[in-house]
Order: C-alpha cells, then sequence, then structure tokens
C-alpha cells in the first residue's frame, strides 16, 4: 500500500473479475486498499478465490452468466451496489503501482475533468517488467453515470464466454489519460497466456472476417487512432510488422530475451487471427444472423 495514501480514502470503487484466481489475487489486492470499496466479482470459482479476496476486505459478488448480453462488465455497472460514481476496473494479475494509486487520489481529490481516463499497460514476461515493446492501453476509470459497454453481436464466438471482448466502453463525454501504469503480471503459467489469447483470437478473427470489427472501431475510435486502426488492418504481413513494431521500433530488444519473447509472442497472437480468418474464407463460414430485435441500451441503477 502507499503510506501517502490513507487506507479507504479514495472515493472510488474497484471491480476485480474472477475466475480461479486464487495465485493472483492477493498481488492485485493489496495495492487496492486505499480505495474505499473492491468488489471481486467471482464466477464460480473452485480454487479459495472468493474466501482470499474476503480476507482482503474486499466485497465478494456471485456472478453466472446467462449466455446473453449484459456480459461481466456491463453486468456489473448495472447490477453492483455502488456507493460512488467513479469505478476503476482492474484485472486480477493488474497490480497498480504507488505513483499510479496517488495520482488517482490527487484526481479525485482535485475533481475529475473528463467522463473516463486511459491508463497504460506494462507487461511482466518470463519474470521480467518489460520497459519498452508494446503494452497496453485501457479506458479503466470511468463515471460510470456516463459510460456502458456495447453489446457487439458477438455471442456466436463461444470461446469469448461471459466476458466482453477486446473493445472499450463508450462515455458521453472526454477522455484523458494517466500517467501511472499497470503492471501485468500474471503469476499463472505462460500456458494460461496462450490459452487466453487463443481465445481472443478466436473472438477477433470472427469479427473480422465479416466487418463486425470494423463496425465496432469505427464506433469506439476517433481521430488519428480511427485513421491508425485502419492502416493496421490493411497491412500485408501484420505478425512481421506487429514484431518490428514492438522489438524495434519500441525498443523490445532492450528488454532483453524477454523482450524478444515478448515480441514474438505478440506476433504469435496476429498471425493466428491471420489463419483463422484465412480459415473461414475457406470453409465458406457465414455471418451470424442478425437478432430478431436490437439490444437494448443498458441502464444503470440511480446513484
Amino acid at each position: 500500500m502507499n503510506a501517502a495514501v490513507p487506507a479507504g480514502s479514495i472515493p472510488v470503487s474497484v471491480i476485480v473479475m474472477t475466475r480461479n484466481e486464487a495465485v493472483n489475487l492477493p498481488a492485485c489486492l493489496a495495492p487496492l486498499r486505499p480505495f474505499a470499496r473492491v468488489f471481486v466479482v467471482d464466477s464460480a470459482s473452485s480454487d479459495g478465490t472468493p474466501d482470499i479476496a474476503a480476507a482482503w476486505g474486499a466485497v465478494v459478488v456471485p456472478f453466472h452468466w446467462d449466455g446473453g448480453y449484459p456480459r461481466k462488465k456491463q453486468w456489473c455497472l448495472d447490477r453492483l451496489p455502488f456507493t460512488h460514481d467513479w469505478v476503476l476496473f482492474v484485472d486480477a494479475d493488474e497490480r497498480l503501482t504507488p505513483g499510479l494509486v496517488a495520482e488517482i487520489a490527487a484526481l479525485m481529490a482535485a475533481g475529475p475533468r473528463h467522463a473516463g481516463y486511459f491508463i497504460d499497460g506494462r507487461p511482466v514476461f518470463l519474470g521480467r517488467p518489460l520497459r519498452h515493446g508494446a503494452g497496453t492501453r485501457k479506458l479503466a476509470l470511468i463515471d460510470r453515470r456516463r459510460a456502458a459497454f456495447p453489446a457487439v453481436d458477438d455471442l456466436d464466438v463461444a470461446a469469448m464466454w461471459e466476458v466482453e471482448g477486446h473493445y472499450q466502453p463508450r462515455v458521453a463525454g472526454t477522455t484523458g489519460r494517466l500517467r501511472g501504469v499497470l503492471w501485468h503480471a500474471d503469476d499463472k503459467p505462460l500456458s494460461a497466456w496462450f490459452d487466453r489469447h487463443n481465445r481472443y483470437s478466436d473472438w477477433e478473427a470472427a469479427l473480422r472476417s465479416d466487418g463486425r470489427m470494423a463496425a465496432l472501431a469505427g464506433a469506439s475510435e476517433t481521430g488519428v487512432r480511427r485513421v491508425l486502426k485502419r492502416l493496421f488492418d490493411r497491412l500485408p504481413l501484420r505478425p512481421a510488422a506487429v514484431f518490428l513494431h514492438a522489438y524495434v521500433l519500441r525498443l523490445g530488444l532492450l528488454d532483453g530475451v524477454a523482450g524478444l519473447h515478448h515480441a514474438l509472442a505478440r506476433a504469435f497472437y496476429y498471425w493466428q487471427v491471420d489463419v483463422k480468418m484465412r480459415e473461414r474464407r475457406t470453409k465458406g463460414v457465414s455471418p451470424p444472423p442478425p437478432p430478431a430485435a436490437p439490444c437494448p441500451a443498458p441502464r444503470h441503477p440511480a446513484p
């Protein structure tokens, strides 16, 4: 815990979604003590995850997906008994740095100027924190009154199961970006990383094959980021481009052997997406039929 930020003093509710995350949860929850409330929303874990969460003072909420919408993140925004308007989504294998905790505390004390804030993520790979190469950026800190996850027509992709895919919530208002970082440090075996990204690539290949990904990106991205994503989608030899971007342009080579393997793993992910798209075209896989009625806009409980 960051000693400069008293326990329970940050008026933000943190949401940690879990399913058999006992190995990751203590390191995730330890930096979250300064936040007013921490919800661990658990999907029938069998490894003691709920007991660990309760021991750390989190509010444990069981979740069972019914196979439709809302998926888990939007369900959390709709159903959790919030006492604060600001919400921070943290994955069980993510760790807040003391600097990020202090930055969020200062932001809340001063009053947020935006409806949501992007936070950069940095990977820990093969036991080494990677300070170069490619990272992530997600809209993790949001005003729940002005944010919702879109109901994407992707229920045909069984591998993605209960959690929303790789897309950001939509916010009614402007967004900012925090300087602090989230370390992505999964303590599970490396095979879990590949299993997870295998599922993600199933989802991405399906949505890219029939235009759903382009529609989703067009609705959620603006300005330069939208143009860059469109250019990236049209690149030949995307896996090679991803490797060169991470390992050379973003100086992943300075992270040693771990940086090399992380860049290769990212390239392998995009190879999976591309070859699965090719398989779908070869087999003539058709897109799913349109839903009988449009999904209603999510409704949030009154604060």
